[in-house]
């Protein structure tokens, strides 16, 4: 459906995208996810043909859209192409603001096509006022409309709920979600927000410096990642300096086995959540306590460590600043890479 070949782009001499290379199925949700300045942005608007490439080749339904002397104009590729700052027309009324990108249909056509839209998303309450009427939630809503009311064949969405509050994001993003699904529409969404992307991607692509180095499953990048910088940036980490040896692994955490037995300098990674507090184990004394919503987040102190460990858990410990705890670890949640792979 879309397919992206040793895509390039340079900026003068900086590489915003360094030969990235995607298969995306029909009807799939892709989240593409990465620090800011990763390239995945410039990916997205490569994709809508609002950036030229350097070199590879974008198809779209089997279509080369750019790239091998092709270039087709964005109005021409059936992608509709939501904007961060949603991008509304401030003389326009909501039903003009959806109705804009719908200019070459006859009348009729498009006056029908305008008022499906707008009942699909549930706006039809909405459709006379102007954009500085609604709030954050409804211009984002108005947005959507917009970009799907040309019936795509893909869906780009660049930081689609960054602007709204927590609560009031989470809501549209389940409904976003549930619109896009309902279509089968083929989407591809840029986030900043690694929890975002494990929700809502059929697939999670991590981009680093213009390059894409991971893509999977939302669980297969979290639990199976292929590189120290994956393990880190999808969830808060405690990394441990160590040196395998043979098969298992020595740590002040305890001894840990080594699958792929690599030998030399390794950093040991335990998420938050794989600690836990037993009645016997590794010694560690309790530095801070706070509580993140459901979740207790205790800072621990463990002879042999330079640095403390951050534990994680739903249950509440009885446990104050200086007290001694037992430490046990999910080894099978331990994730080791060596050094030269970090």
């Amino acid at each position: 459906m879309l397919s992206l070949h040793e895509v390039t782009r340079h900026f003068g001499p900086v590489a915003a995208l360094a030969g990235v290379s995607l298969e995306i199925d029909a009807g799939q949700i892709v989240c593409l996810v990465g620090h800011s300045g990763c390239g995945k942005s410039t990916l997205l608007r490569t994709i809508a043909g609002i950036e030229t490439i350097d070199n590879g080749r974008i198809r779209i339904d089997g279509e080369m859209v750019s790239g091998g002397g092709f270039f087709v104009e964005p109005e021409h590729r059936r992608v509709g192409f939501m904007f961060q700052d949603y991008a509304l027309f401030p003389h326009l009324s909501v039903r003009q603001n959806i109705a804009f990108g719908l200019s070459r249909l006859p009348r009729a056509l498009r006056v029908a096509r305008v008022d499906e839209v707008i009942g699909r998303i549930g706006i039809g309450a909405l459709a006379e006022r102007y954009p500085h009427m609604l709030s954050g939630g409804e211009q984002q809503r108005v947005a959507l409309a917009r970009a799907l009311a040309p019936q795509p064949h893909v869906l780009l969405m660049d930081e689609p709920f960054s602007n709204l509050d927590r609560g009031l994001r989470d809501k549209v993003r389940h409904e976003t979600l549930a619109l896009v699904r309902s279509l089968n529409m083929t989407a591809v969404v840029v986030t900043h927000d690694p929890e975002e992307a494990l929700a809502m991607g059929d697939m999670v692509a991590l981009m680093q410096n213009g390059r894409l180095v991971e893509a999977g499953t939302g669980e297969a990048v979290y639990a199976r990642p292929r590189s120290a910088y994956a393990a880190s940036f999808f969830s808060r980490i405690n990394s441990i300096p160590a040196r395998a040896d043979g098969a298992s692994l020595d740590t002040p955490l305890g001894r840990f086995p080594l699958p792929s037995a690599p030998k030399g300098p390794v950093t040991v990674f335990i998420r938050p959540q794989s600690i836990r507090i037993s009645a016997s184990g590794i010694n560690a004394r309790v530095i801070g306590r706070s509580l993140l919503g459901e979740l207790e987040e205790l800072t621990l102190a463990v002879d042999g460590l330079d640095q403390t460990l951050v534990m994680r858990s739903t249950d509440r410990h009885a446990v104050e600043p200086g007290q001694v705890v037992s430490l046990s670890v999910n080894t099978d949640e331990v994730l080791i890479f060596a050094n030269d792979l970090a």
